[in-house]
């Protein structure tokens, strides 16, 4: 059986490599996507002064889980003026990168009302113009910088959306660690479990190849070992840059292979209960790998190598969630054991949850 791994991202890493965007920008005009406190950290100022004439706007009212309510005015402001810039810079976590997903491609009409009638219909479709993407996440965690795939949601209609085009992926990604050393603790660990249920959803997962699994058990080691030490030095510039290429190696695994059970799990989380996305698609993970263990033998073979006997895999790393200050149970979030039962059925049957390799066992009996 052969596999095919494609992944167009030219992918920049290293302390400092904010630095060379000028010349990654090649004289094209640029507009900045961010988080509101990117001003007060002082990230706007610095970007000011390091692209002077390149950059020519700045939106900096990205909030978490960007809604179809917030978007409809940047999308269409943005539009209004097409001419004016070449590329969006997106910094910050996944909201501000997904947003920037969302502004690159643009309808024929400019409304932003078009392209989600696009998202709700479920079809593909060609955007009527489009803008060059560079990534710069100032997590460790998202992977979005290395992915098509952008998250929009509808809080009112309690849907979210995926923004999946062979047009949305980043051109470039730049992964500087220094840029993450102001990020708080809350997302810091946020961010490190969602890059951990990255890389596992590529593991017990129907789209797994020889290559995402490299990238997937590389980052699996690397988070359980880093991720504990950062949280209690989170000024360490080195333990940055450990957890955020282990990152990026989690975003290349799932780039290809897409996430599957606990992600499917944690959108109904998010939308029903409010957790923020790292925490809601990081606690059924012990949960999620009982029922992986045992479905596939070769699927079996590279949760060990990720993390070591299986026998005792999933208590170990409930363990390990759990002494981060993140429970493991939907019970511990106010979800009664039937409400969560018929959660992960209905999760099952969404479209990442039907890449979780327990389905196909299913599906064969």
């Amino acid at each position: 059986m052969s596999h095919e791994f494609f992944n167009p991202v030219h992918s920049v890493y290293g302390a400092g490599a904010l630095s060379g965007l000028p010349k990654l920008l090649d004289g094209r005009k640029a507009v900045i996507v961010t988080f509101p406190e990117a001003r007060q950290f002082g990230l706007v100022d610095r970007l000011q002064s390091l692209l002077g004439d390149l950059l020519v706007g700045v939106i900096d009212s990205v909030l978490p889980n960007p809604d179809v309510a917030e978007l409809q005015a940047l999308y269409e402001e943005f539009w209004r003026n097409p001419e004016n810039a070449q590329v969006l810079i997106a910094v910050g976590g996944g909201s501000s990168i997904d947003t920037a997903k969302a502004l690159m491609v643009g309808t024929d009409s400019g409304r932003f009302e078009d392209l989600v009638a696009a998202l709700v219909s479920g079809q593909p479709f060609t955007p009527a113009r489009l803008k060059t993407l560079i990534a710069v996440p100032t997590t460790a965690g998202t992977g979005s910088e290395v992915t098509p795939w952008a998250t929009i949601w509808d809080r009112n209609a309690q849907k979210k959306y995926s923004l999946h085009l062979p047009e949305t992926w980043p051109s470039i990604a730049i992964v500087d660690p220094e840029l993450m050393l102001s990020l708080p603790a809350s997302v810091t660990l946020q961010s490190g479990l969602d890059a951990l249920s990255h890389a596992l959803e590529s593991i017990w997962n129907v789209n797994a190849n020889a290559v995402s699994d490299t990238f997937a058990v590389a980052a699996v080691k690397e988070i359980l070992e880093t991720l504990p030490q950062l949280m209690q030095r989170l000024d360490d510039v080195k333990l940055r840059g450990r957890m955020a290429l282990a990152a990026l190696k989690a975003g290349m695994a799932f780039s290809n292979t897409r996430t599957a059970l606990a992600h499917s799990i944690s959108y109904e989380m998010t939308l029903r209960y409010g957790l923020p996305h790292g925490i809601a698609c990081s606690f059924p993970l012990p949960m999620v790998l009982q029922r992986a263990i045992g479905q596939v033998a070769t699927r079996d073979a590279v949760l060990a190598q990720a993390l070591g006997p299986l026998d005792s895999a999933p208590q170990r790393l409930s363990t390990f969630i759990e002494s981060l200050g993140v429970r493991t149970r939907f019970a511990d979030y106010g979800v009664p054991d039937e409400e969560a039962t018929q959660m992960v059925a209905h999760a099952l049957t969404g479209a990442r949850g039907k890449n979780f390799i327990g389905i196909v066992q299913k599906e064969a009996a």
